[in-house]
């Protein structure tokens, strides 16, 4: 599997929880080293620069994903928060986040991974703590688990991303249905 991040569910909390893909079959982890969560913090943009991670920042930042996983999908079905994912969530929000700073270029954010790590977890609280929580939505591919913000009209979107599930389930419905279809006559 390709080990190209994807920035498709309109969050970086949401891109994160996605970082360890298709949870209910063949289980892929993205976050299989110190320098896959660099490139993470870096590729979706929380910060610009940041210090090497080392194995116990993966091993934290996993722990965090999981408990917000949880959150995510309490806060999407409408149920109570899971009370240890709370306490994991918000023991890492209460550290020091990134902090951006302005410079002759522009803005800048450098960070060690704990305070990228803190950053996402602020975020994951504002989230939600939002009204955007009635706009997540879990993909329609039954093999993929990411959960996105659905903002579309009528909020129909069904795929966390038509390059990466739609357009696979409509070529495979399209398949699906010629192969039921009886060929024309005369062919």
């Amino acid at each position: 599997m390709n080990l190209d991040h994807v920035f498709v569910c309109g969050h970086p909390v949401l891109d994160f929880v996605a970082t360890l893909r298709a949870r209910r079959s063949t289980r892929f982890e993205m976050l299989v080293a110190p320098d896959r969560l660099n490139a993470w913090y870096l590729d979706s943009g929380l910060v610009d620069t940041v210090t090497p991670a080392a194995d116990g920042d993966v091993r934290e930042a996993v722990t965090l994903r999981e408990a917000v996983y949880r959150l995510v999908g309490n806060g999407r079905l409408g149920e109570d928060f899971d009370r240890q994912a709370l306490g994991v969530l918000n023991a890492a929000a209460r550290q020091v986040p990134a902090t951006p700073q302005l410079t002759p270029a522009g803005r800048h954010t450098d960070a060690t991974p704990a305070q990228a790590l803190a950053t996402l977890a602020r975020q994951t609280v504002e989230l939600l703590s939002s009204p955007d929580v009635h706009l997540l939505k879990e993909c329609g591919n039954e093999e993929c688990t990411r959960v996105y913000l659905d903002r579309s009209r009528g909020m129909r979107r069904q795929w966390c991303g038509m390059e990466s599930c739609g357009n696979k389930i409509k070529a495979a419905a399209y398949r699906a249905r010629r192969k039921a279809s009886p060929a024309p006559a005369g062919h």
